[in-house]
């Protein structure tokens, strides 16, 4: 039986304008880095994590104007609190997804199953078990745990803008990880959010809907932008020193 998590998200504060919101008590395979960002006009939720609980409750403090929820791509560890948000935003190649998912998910091992365990292990992330180590409330059943479709409002593609008022990014659409996956560039701060087009960690380029030659392309592309820092879509963030690490690495092993 597993314990009852006394809270279902984590909330670390990096700026004045960026939150980082977290859940622990799910494995670091799907634990989706959550950011919120602050304009003057709008937010950006960008990415919602996995669905288990209700992330607007989570942030309502956060909330306090109308907010954008950002899809940096539609796998279930990202967008799985899309539903709760009445405006959302999402790649023109991944949109359907959006709305249907094809896959519903599972928190599940056993319906995981054996071998797709064991490639995620070889591919850097092992866990033993399910994808929780805890319940977000007493009367949680792992078993119904499926990816909610949430309606689309707003694509993008290559080069629109993200206005806020008092910040405006860029998507640079970033194939590779999947067909549709973006990132929002801030060119005046240096600032870059990346989804899962580039973290620090292991990368997923085998997985299905993944794309090794539009990963490079994708990751020569990164090298050339002047970041001064990346929020990623999972583990810490980094700066430009340490993206043409993570850049070199991948294409000395893929290139």
């Amino acid at each position: 039986m597993l314990p009852i998590a006394d809270r279902w998200f984590e909330l670390k504060r990096i700026s004045d304008e960026i939150t980082l919101l977290l859940e622990p008590h799910v494995v670091p395979l799907m634990r989706c880095n959550i950011w919120h960002v602050r304009g003057r006009d709008r937010d950006l939720m960008i990415d919602t994590g996995m669905g288990i609980a209700s992330l607007r409750d989570a942030a309502r403090h956060l909330l306090q104007k109308d907010v954008t929820a950002v899809a940096t791509h539609t796998h279930s560890d990202h967008v799985g609190g899309h539903h709760e948000f009445e405006h959302t935003l999402v790649h023109e190649l991944e949109a359907e997804n959006l709305r249907s998912p094809r896959e519903r998910g599972t928190l599940l091992a056993s319906v995981l199953g054996e071998a797709a365990i064991r490639r995620y292990s070889a591919f850097g992330y092992p866990f033993d078990g399910d994808l929780i180590t805890a319940l977000p409330h007493a009367e949680y059943q792992m078993s119904e745990y499926r990816l909610r479709g949430a309606p689309v409002t707003k694509t993008v593609t290559e080069g629109d803008v993200v206005d806020l008022g008092d910040r405006h990014f860029e998507v640079l659409h970033l194939p590779g990880h999947s067909p549709g996956s973006i990132g929002l560039w801030e060119a005046a701060s240096g600032t870059l959010f990346s989804g899962d087009a580039i973290y620090d960690g292991p990368l997923l380029d085998e997985i299905k809907g993944a794309d090794i030659p539009a990963y490079v392309r994708t990751m020569k592309r990164l090298r050339e932008l002047p970041v001064r820092v990346v929020h990623a879509g999972h583990d810490t963030s980094f700066g430009r020193e340490r993206l043409v690490t993570l850049i070199d690495a991948y294409l000395a092993k893929r290139a």
